[in-house]
């Protein structure tokens, strides 16, 4: 577990700093961003990271904006920091998905040990997001896919998707049901989007983008070749 990367989110360079020398100390992995754009370009750019410490008040994107980013694609475990004590900041952050909220100033050893049980709980539930069919490997926890042992670069929907598929193997699932699931209900554009994931992830898929099989007037089927 000493090995997860953390992302530390903060303007502040000393308090960065102060974060990442006790996570290192306790063997973690820890990148850095000082703003809210950087943050979402680090994360979107390193699949591995297992946790981010999100700070609420930094320039260009607050941390609610970055959190709400970061929830419309995954479910990695979030701890927001602030140097508010209110209680609405803290009941819009368990709204967004926050998994814990600290006040600042706050102890390292402290936030060092939330870190711990928190991936504690999420590597135990993450045990059981591996996903295996036909020579394809899933880790949802990791948001790593792998074909015959060799790892393959997909796309954030492309790994939903594919995610979905192996899911329901062997079913008809429809393009509104398909839209429904990975896009959300939220989504109003058109059903054919998924036509276009499906070409990209079939194509990054070599061979076994066959498995992905067209039920036409309908959808996709899901089944080993």
């Amino acid at each position: 577990m000493n090995k997860c990367k953390i992302l530390v989110v903060d303007d502040e360079s000393r308090m960065r700093k102060l974060v990442k020398d006790f996570l290192n100390m306790k063997g973690y992995d820890v990148c850095e961003a000082g703003d809210g754009s950087e943050a979402l370009d680090v994360f979107f750019n390193h699949q591995d990271i297992a946790l981010v410490i999100l700070d609420v008040m930094m320039p260009k994107l607050d941390g609610w904006q970055v959190c709400k980013e970061i929830r419309s694609y995954s479910k990695v475990p979030i701890i927001m920091l602030t140097a508010k004590s209110d209680e609405k900041d803290e009941l819009l952050g368990f709204q967004l998905g926050v998994d814990e909220y600290i006040s600042k100033p706050f102890s390292p050893k402290v936030l060092v040990a939330r870190v711990e049980a928190i991936l504690r709980r999420t590597v135990k539930l993450n045990e059981e997001e591996i996903l295996e069919y036909g020579g394809i490997m899933i880790d949802k926890a990791a948001h790593v896919v792998k074909l015959d042992g060799q790892p393959v670069e997909l796309s954030f929907k492309e790994f939903e998707l594919l995610s979905y598929f192996m899911e329901n193997k062997g079913i008809a699932l429809s393009r509104e049901k398909i839209l429904n699931s990975v896009w959300n209900y939220d989504y109003f554009g058109d059903a054919r989007t998924i036509d276009t994931h499906v070409k990209k992830l079939r194509s990054k898929m070599g061979d076994k983008g066959d498995m992905i099989k067209t039920v036409w007037g309908m959808g996709y089927k899901f089944e080993e070749i």
